[in-house]
């Protein structure tokens, strides 16, 4: 009886490979095989080495699949059996009414229900995290633009079964924390579920993984391998906005990981909305779940982040030194712990104090110095502050006033304060063109002459950049 069924999937195979391109047919259908045909139970299972291909085989060309099986085998239920051992083309042997229990389409369907596409984590070698050990909670220090990433992180860390929150998308300007953050969600998970596959990637990693399993012809080995991530951290993923080949083999995995409730976080520069270029439906993935915005640390917490380093290394820095170094960093925690190593590495080698002269010295060669001219980032972090708004709230697509004057003041001051030309402003504002740049400016303007109130909030806008340029 199996070899009839044989035959009979051997006919749907000839009617699919008349009714597709040659190489979705060598792609996808080439891998698809055979498992069992339960005659009692009407009940085909065919045979995939991952869920990647049946799932492109759903997406692209179930109403083929329909016919040619219908025409064949008459109206029956069909159920995939994603098998991952190295022989991914195993075939059982013998009648399929004797098979052994093991092997029985009953056995088929549990995997399936149980965890599909993946082999169980017991059976599974250890993987390297490439977490940095170094990254935890009791490093990570918590201020109000932290707050809610960090309260959230903690608790998929403690429940990483749960299902809420999940995806979690943190999102924020370099060197808020992001990072570090992250890192200690997945060592804080391993440490209470020492069995959890976690695995910290970035996006640039990952696209050059995908680009040498492509050429190398085991893309399936690649997907395959990222689907048994009980927790998959992926950071940078605005790298992937030109990168269609990754991010349509993400989407894949992402699918797989989400309907079996396995942790998916996700870290960026900008919020899934900005991301221009990243295809849509993994867009619309990225944003079901959690969306944690990170902002730069205000003084008091650059304080607080310092005088922790500072104990840590075991240094002695007065607190006016302190204050002083947190006002320099523009908080960049990045910028914070560069001053602290470079500090630590003179008090070492000249054996010498750390006071406000060696300050200033190494922070003329790790941060912006006095006399660098005003950045955007500069002029939108003041307006914000002002009109008290998120620098990504401005960036957005939103046309609400309260977002909108700050953009246009924003666009406004950097065409007046910087030699950056409007189309380069624009695509920093949020990827708009100098069109919108222009019109902004010019609406400034009108405004300015005819709106004595709004020319007074431009004055101390422009009072606060220039005590920002001085230091």
């Amino acid at each position: 009886m199996l070899q009839d069924s044989k035959a009979l999937w051997a006919s749907c195979l000839r009617y699919i490979r008349e009714n597709v391109s040659p190489e979705d047919y060598e792609t996808l259908f080439s891998h698809v095989s055979l498992y069992t045909y339960k005659v009692a139970t009407k009940t085909l299972v065919l045979q995939v080495p991952s869920s990647y291909i049946c799932e492109n085989i759903e997406n692209k060309y179930i109403d083929v699949m329909r016919v040619a099986i219908f025409n064949t085998f008459g109206k029956i239920r069909l159920d995939w059996y994603i098998n991952l051992v190295e022989d991914s083309r195993l075939v059982v042997e013998g009648n399929d009414e004797t098979m052994a229990p093991d092997r029985s389409i009953d056995a088929a369907r549990r995997m399936l229900e149980v965890a599909p596409g993946t082999a169980q984590a017991h059976d599974l070698p250890p993987i390297d995290s490439q977490l940095n050990p170094a990254q935890t909670f009791r490093t990570f220090i918590e201020g109000g633009s932290n707050k809610l990433s960090r309260s959230v992180g903690l608790s998929i860390a403690e429940h990483p079964q749960g299902t809420q929150f999940n995806p979690m998308f943190i999102f924020g300007p370099s060197g808020c924390g992001k990072t570090h953050l992250v890192n200690a969600i997945g060592n804080h998970c391993r440490k209470i579920y020492p069995q959890k596959r976690v695995l910290y990637v970035s996006a640039r990693i990952f696209q050059v993984q995908y680009s040498n399993a492509v050429m190398q012809k085991k893309i399936n080995d690649f997907i395959a391998f990222y689907q048994t991530i009980d927790m998959l951290i992926v950071d940078d993923v605005q790298e992937w906005m030109s990168a269609k080949g990754t991010q349509d083999t993400f989407f894949h995995i992402f699918n797989h990981l989400f309907r079996n409730s396995r942790r998916i976080i996700l870290v960026s520069d900008r919020a899934p909305v900005e991301l221009e270029g990243m295809n849509r439906r993994l867009l619309t993935r990225f944003s079901c779940g959690l969306m944690a915005e990170m902002e730069k640390p205000n003084l008091q917490l650059c304080v607080d982040i310092l005088k922790k380093k500072i104990l840590r290394d075991g240094l002695r820095v007065p607190d006016d030194v302190v204050q002083y170094i947190a006002q320099k960093a523009n908080g960049s925690v990045r910028d914070l712990e560069g001053v602290i190593n470079s500090l630590m590495a003179y008090s070492v080698v000249y054996n010498c104090n750390i006071d406000m002269r060696l300050v200033e010295r190494v922070i003329r060669r790790a941060v912006k110095t006095d006399d660098e001219p005003l950045t955007v980032d500069d002029i939108l972090e003041c307006v914000c502050r002002h009109y008290e708004v998120t620098p990504n709230s401005v960036k957005g697509r939103s046309r609400k006033r309260e977002f909108l004057l700050p953009r246009q003041l924003t666009m406004f001051l950097a065409k007046k304060y910087t030699n950056i030309p409007a189309s380069r402003i624009g695509r920093m504002i949020g990827n708009r063109d100098h069109s919108t740049v222009l019109h902004s400016i010019d609406i400034i303007e009108k405004k300015l002459k005819t709106d004595k109130q709004f020319a007074e909030e431009v004055e101390k806008v422009e009072t606060a950049l220039k005590i920002k340029k001085e230091g």
